[in-house]
């Protein structure tokens, strides 16, 4: 008795559900580095603070997680990436960085209602694992811009970049020194924002170190 058409199409599609290869999951990764300072709570200066969603440049705009191997040349792991775009997870981070200084009333995440006299405006530069010597290393850059909102100026602008070298050649290795890359950044951040919010502060005629 010969099969019908429909058994032979039947079986041939038994066969390729059996013989097709399962596919690997896909590793997520957070940003969570463990920012310094000693106060996590709420601060002892004047000023309240806004941190505008933080922007990235394009290439780096998305979970995928970023590797060069050559100058000019961004490639992506296929199998891994971050939970959501790093800019995503930064801005929360540099609010939290700010608010450990101590140095402000209150740290707020924009958009906001609540009244505040500085507006801290980021862009992530760039995040990626660089694969051009061994071991491997992480480049993190942060361009920030600060806003007085009261006076209506920008105070100031600028980059910051910070590397971290792979415990291992592959992507958790990245995600490792991506972390330490970053908090690096944030906390120079923190710092540098204090700083200016300081000068901001001071009488007129007083000046303040930097």
């Amino acid at each position: 008795m010969r099969p019908t058409i429909a058994a032979i199409a039947l079986a041939l599609a038994g066969c390729a559900t059996f013989q097709a290869p399962k596919s690997e999951p896909l590793s997520l990764y957070r940003l969570d580095p463990a920012l310094g300072g000693g106060n996590p709570g709420g601060g002892s200066g004047n000023l309240t603070v806004v941190v505008d969603p933080v922007r990235a440049r394009p290439g780096f705009d998305t979970p995928r997680m970023a590797y060069v191997k050559q100058p000019y040349a961004i490639e992506y792991f296929t199998r891994n990436q971050w939970v959501e775009p790093p800019a995503r997870m930064v801005g929360p981070l540099l609010a939290q960085a700010l608010q450990r200084t101590g140095r402000f009333r209150a740290v707020v995440l924009g958009p906001s209602g609540i009244p505040a006299g500085l507006r801290v405006s980021a862009e992530v530069v760039r995040l990626q694992q660089e694969f051009a010597g061994q071991p491997s290393q992480v480049r993190f850059a942060l361009h920030l811009w600060l806003v007085d909102l009261d006076g209506r100026r920008v105070l100031g602008e600028k980059e910051l970049e910070a590397t971290a070298t792979a415990p291992s050649d592959d992507p958790y290795g990245g995600v490792v020194a991506a972390n330490g890359a970053v908090q690096k950044v944030l906390e120079e951040a923190a710092a540098y924002v204090a700083a200016e919010a300081a000068r901001l502060a001071a009488p007129a005629g007083e000046s303040t170190s930097r």
